[in-house]
C-alpha cells in the first residue's frame, strides 16, 4: 500500500453533487456517456502501487514542510461554476468550452485541474474552525484530471496533477515570490536531486497573483513532453544538447479575490499555492519517448519505469498508417473527433496528423470544410498487423459518418 494511503491526515471528500451526476451518467448509453464512464473507471496511477507517478507523489508528500498538511482526495465530477467562476477563469477562457472540457451535464464537468481542492479543503468544518482561530492551514491533493486534447506521443486526455497550498495570517507572515521559489526548489530537489539546476520565470494563472514557473536544466532536449499552455523547452545554441531548460512546476500567491469568494478574508490571510502535471516530471526523470508507456502492462516496460533510470526501448515496432478524408460542417470540433479515434483505437493510436483542410463552396457547398487526417497506429509492445488495424479503421470510417454527419471522400 502506498505511504499516503496509511497517513492519518489523508481524507476522502465526497459530494452529493458528484454521486447524483454519476448515477445519472450510469444510465447513459450514448457515445459521450460511455466515454465519460470509461475515463472515470481508468486507474488513478498516482495511487497505483508500482507506478512512478505514485512514487513521485510519495516523495512530494514526504517533504517535511508538508508534514501537517491534509492530504485530500476530492471529487472528479465537479460543478462547472466552482471549477471556473470561483477560480476567476475569464469568461472567454478555452477551458470553459465543450471543445476543451468534458461536460457530464450542463452544470457538471470532469475536473480539469486539482486546484479545485481549495474549495473542498475550506469546506471542511475543522479547517474553517482553524481559520476562525487565526491558525495556518495547508493541503495537498492529487489524482486524475480530464481535458480534451490532440493525439500524439506527448498528450493524453486523462492525466494526473498534484496541487498544494498554504494559508496563514498576514500578521504572522507576508507571502511573496521567495516563498514560491523555496517550495518549488524543494520539490525539484526531492525529485531530481540536490544538484539539479533551476531557474524561475514570471507566469500567469487565473487564481494566483503574482505567479511564476520553474524550469530545470536537463542533459538532452530530445525528450518530448506533454505540453501545458504555458510549457516549452528552451535549448541552447543549435547542436548544444547540454543546455536544455524544461518548464515543469508552477506556483503563485493565492489571489485575494478568489480567497474572498472562498469565504476567507484576504485582508487577514494570504498564502502560496503550486500545481503541475505529474507525468511531466516522470517523463523528464526517465527520458520516456511516449506518454503511453506510463500505462503499459508489458512487464518489459513496467520493470524499467523507475525514477532516475533512463528508459531503454523494448523494441521500435513499425507503424501502420491510414488516412481518412471527409467533408463536414464548419462547426466540426477536432478534439471531439480525436475522442472518437481514442474510443475505437485505444492505446494503439500513436498520433493523428492533420494533412489538409480547405473550403470550396462550389465543390462542397456553403459552410462545409474538407479534412484529411493521417492516423498512425503503433504498439509499444508488439508488431501490429493489417488484419488487426483494418477493422478498427473501418469502424472509424463508419462512426465518422454517423456521429459527425460527415461525407466520406
Amino acid at each position: 500500500m502506498c505511504l499516503f494511503l496509511t497517513m492519518s491526515n489523508y481524507k476522502t471528500i465526497t459530494s452529493e453533487d458528484e454521486k447524483k451526476a454519476k448515477r445519472e451518467l450510469e444510465s447513459r448509453k450514448d457515445a459521450e456517456g460511455l466515454r465519460l464512464k470509461r475515463f472515470l473507471n481508468m486507474p488513478d496511477l498516482s495511487r497505483t502501487k508500482g507506478s512512478p507517478l505514485a512514487e513521485l507523489v510519495e516523495r512530494i508528500v514526504s517533504i517535511p514542510r508538508f508534514a501537517d498538511f491534509e492530504i485530500l482526495q476530492v471529487p472528479e465530477v465537479v460543478p462547472y461554476d466552482i471549477s471556473f467562476d470561483l477560480f476567476d477563469f475569464p469568461k472567454d477562457h478555452p477551458a470553459r468550452s465543450v471543445s476543451d472540457t468534458y461536460f457530464v451535464d450542463k452544470d457538471h464537468i470532469l475536473r480539469t485541474h486539482t486546484t479545485v481542492m481549495w474549495y473542498y479543503h475550506l469546506g471542511l468544518s475543522e479547517v474553517m474552525e482553524k481559520i476562525k482561530k487565526g491558525e495556518p492551514v495547508g493541503a495537498l491533493s492529487f489524482g486524475k484530471v480530464y481535458r480534451k486534447d490532440e493525439i500524439d506521443r506527448n498528450h493524453m486526455n486523462v492525466f494526473h496533477q498534484i496541487d498544494g497550498w498554504y494559508l496563514c495570517r498576514k500578521k504572522d507572515k507576508i507571502i511573496g515570490a521567495k516563498d514560491l521559489e523555496n517550495v518549488l526548489a524543494e520539490i525539484a530537489k526531492t525529485i531530481f536531486g540536490n544538484n539539479v539546476k533551476y531557474r524561475f520565470n514570471e507566469d500567469q494563472f487565473p487564481y494566483t497573483d503574482p505567479s511564476l514557473e520553474m524550469e530545470v536544466e536537463r542533459p538532452s532536449a530530445e525528450v518530448d513532453l506533454p505540453e501545458t499552455p504555458e510549457s516549452e523547452i528552451v535549448s541552447g545554441p543549435k547542436g548544444d544538447k547540454q543546455n536544455s531548460w524544461v518548464e515543469l512546476l508552477g506556483a503563485g500567491v493565492v489571489s485575494g479575490k478568489v480567497l474572498k469568494k472562498l469565504g476567507v478574508d484576504p485582508e487577514e490571510y494570504n498564502g502560496w499555492a503550486f500545481g503541475f502535471g505529474i507525468e511531466r516530471l516522470a517523463i523528464v526523470s526517465m527520458e520516456l519517448p511516449d506518454i503511453r508507456l506510463l500505462w503499459s502492462q508489458d512487464e518489459r516496460v513496467k520493470k524499467q519505469l523507475k525514477l532516475g533510470q533512463k528508459y531503454q526501448e523494448v523494441s521500435k515496432y513499425p507503424p501502420i498508417t491510414r488516412d481518412i478524408s471527409f467533408i463536414v460542417k464548419k462547426d466540426f470540433t477536432p478534439n471531439n473527433y480525436f475522442d472518437l479515434i481514442r474510443d475505437l483505437g485505444g492505446d494503439l493510436v500513436e498520433e493523428v496528423k492533420l494533412l489538409d483542410s480547405y473550403e470550396n463552396e462550389s465543390k462542397f457547398g456553403s459552410g462545409m470544410t474538407s479534412y484529411t487526417y493521417r492516423i498512425i497506429y503503433r504498439s509499444n509492445e508488439r508488431t501490429l498487423t493489417t488484419d488487426e488495424i483494418d477493422p478498427i479503421q473501418d469502424k472509424i470510417y463508419k462512426e465518422t459518418a454517423k456521429q459527425f454527419k460527415a461525407e466520406l471522400r
